[in-house]
């Protein structure tokens, strides 16, 4: 299997010919890479990429599409026509997160189209939204570097677990000294009305949500399925334990949450397929306007430009 030099080299040296045309030479590389890998695993293929790791605006912000979206449903429904179903499909995640409700829907989809039979292959990262999507799986596949990320839900920018853990220290506080009620006040003048109770609504569904997909899937072999998900849930969404909404949980701590996640590593051959499908993605996202990807191993294809 090619190595990052070997396919950015390629992308460069065949753009450079005369009358090429740069989208369609990393269309064809990338096809290259999943259909390799299909063949490999004996499985269907999703890639859901996202550039949100190069597609910066000067303000150093992502593009909104970056993120997952309703939109994307849109994708996956034009990539799942005409893909093989009966032996499961492999789902390669490579995403920021994004929307719960759009997440809800994807992973609703996705299970009826493969009756649960998804599992989850992670090159770099799979954060916030693009975790659940993961819990929802039989299985994650990570390499040593790979990571997910806390699932905690974030409304109009701002972490929902954060704020309700704001409130709780104020009223801890108050409590205790009445006086800083008026501190606290201002603190809280900030937020509109009804945005506390949209925190702890959001909390509680995507919590219950993600524990309902792994007892369901992932953890349905347990003795008590229902809480061992929640301790992963609760793992996910320990504000506390983690540095920020991006805080990095690597395949080791995945393992110790209850996560089934296997290493890249103990497959060197499927290792190498599934890094070269990922550079080939991270040279198109180099090269092309596209800002995500979602497509499959037939040579399906639906992206998203910015």
């Amino acid at each position: 299997m090619p190595t990052w030099n070997e396919i950015d080299k390629r992308v460069q040296s065949e753009i450079q010919q005369p009358g090429a045309d740069a989208s369609q030479i990393c269309d064809q590389i990338r096809f290259e890479q999943l259909e390799r890998l299909s063949a490999y695993r004996g499985r269907a293929i999703i890639s859901y990429y996202s550039g949100f790791l190069q597609k910066r605006g000067p303000d150093g912000r992502t593009h909104p599409e970056c993120a997952i979206t309703d939109f994307d449903m849109n994708g996956f429904m034009a990539v799942t026509h005409n893909l093989p179903r009966d032996a499961g499909l492999d789902l390669i995640l490579h995403t920021p997160g994004g929307g719960t409700e759009a997440t809800r829907a994807i992973v609703e989809y996705l299970y009826k189209m493969f009756n649960k039979d998804i599992i989850v292959i992670v090159p770099q990262m799979a954060m916030s939204a693009g975790t659940m999507i993961a819990c929802a799986a039989k299985q994650v596949l990570m390499g040593k570097h790979s990571c997910l990320g806390p699932t905690d839900p974030q409304i109009n920018g701002l972490p929902a677990i954060g704020v309700l853990h704001e409130m709780d220290t104020a009223l801890e506080e108050i409590k205790k000294e009445p006086a800083r009620q008026l501190i606290w006040q201002e603190v809280f003048r900030k937020y509109p009305p009804g945005f506390i109770a949209n925190c702890e609504r959001s909390k509680d569904g995507s919590k219950q949500m993600v524990a309902d997909w792994l007892a369901s899937n992932m953890l349905s072999d347990s003795k008590d399925a229902d809480s061992d998900a929640k301790a992963v849930v609760e793992q996910l969404t320990n504000f506390k334990e983690t540095t920020e909404h991006g805080h990095h949980f690597l395949s080791d701590k995945c393992r110790e949450m209850g996560l089934k996640v296997s290493d890249l590593e103990e497959d060197q051959e499927l290792q190498e397929h599934v890094l070269s499908v990922h550079h080939s993605y991270v040279a198109s996202f180099a090269r092309v306007r596209s800002i995500k990807f979602i497509e499959n191993s037939i040579g399906s294809s639906w992206n998203v430009s910015g």
